[in-house]
């Protein structure tokens, strides 16, 4: 029982004390926002990593979302309602959910990962420390970029994701389902509330900035060589997917739930 209640008490301070890192770091981040014009090169480049580069991913992953979506809501509709509802059934549900959570999954796996792998990998090769004594902040160099641009990036790419996700609703809808084009878009009109959108791109800029700094804090800690970076780079997928998945469910309660 003593050892349960030690780990217990370990993992706790544990827990506080990494929370305390992430926050000072956040706070670190929000604080060299006044750096941005000197900073607008590596902003746009991060920007083009994060966002550019991860949008044919995210298109293939979305075509599919709404292709599955289709097929399941038609399998729900199935004796209860009739088909002409699905395109209004679909979009709502990929508007407000899987269009902004599946993305924000993959860049979490995308990049969040590749942040911690490159910070990791300057950090063990003492990279990071080089920059601190040329008295440049790794905060505002690395950290404050990549938080930024995932902030930005993040609902561009949802936006791409539903409209995709919708076609690819609407292919299966039509091919395979028998519904027209004219019916599926109608009811998409009819059962579309501009406060979904919003909500749902509000919901991607939290999973954003989640993604990029737990990316960044994690790779920042990583300790232990090329081993070392392989289990940062794993652990900030994780804890980035898990984190979304979480923050969604409260951002739901707070955002549909009032």
């Amino acid at each position: 029982m003593i050892r349960i209640l030690q780990k217990l008490g370990k993992g706790t301070l544990e827990f506080f004390r990494e929370f305390g890192q992430v926050s000072n770091l956040f706070f670190g981040i929000i604080k060299n926002f006044t750096q941005i014009p000197r900073s607008r090169r590596l902003i746009l480049f991060q920007m083009e990593h994060i966002g550019v580069n991860s949008l044919p991913l995210v298109l293939i992953i979305a075509v599919f979302t709404g292709a599955v979506a289709a097929w399941q809501a038609a399998y729900q509709l199935k004796g209860i309602a009739p088909l002409s509802f699905l395109g209004g059934a679909t979009s709502r549900a990929i508007i407000t959910e899987l269009g902004p959570v599946l993305t924000g999954i993959v860049i979490a796996g995308r990049v969040g990962a590749s942040i911690a792998a490159e910070l990791g990998t300057m950090k063990v090769t003492e990279q990071i420390d080089a920059l601190e004594t040329m008295a440049i902040s790794p905060v505002r160099y690395l950290a404050m970029p990549r938080f930024l641009a995932a902030i930005i990036m993040m609902p561009i790419l949802v936006i791409f994701a539903n409209v995709i996700a919708v076609l690819g609703a609407y292919i299966v809808s039509d091919y395979f389902l028998g519904v027209s084009f004219s019916v599926f878009f109608n009811s998409v009109k009819r059962f579309f509330v501009f406060s979904d959108l919003i909500a749902g791109l509000v919901k991607t800029v939290f999973f954003g900035g989640v993604t990029a700094l737990l990316g960044c804090h994690i790779g920042f800690r990583t300790q232990g060589g090329a081993e070392g970076v392989g289990l940062a780079t794993i652990r900030s997928f994780v804890l980035s997917a898990a984190l979304i998945l979480i923050l969604d469910y409260l951002l739901w309660i707070f955002l549909f739930g009032m």
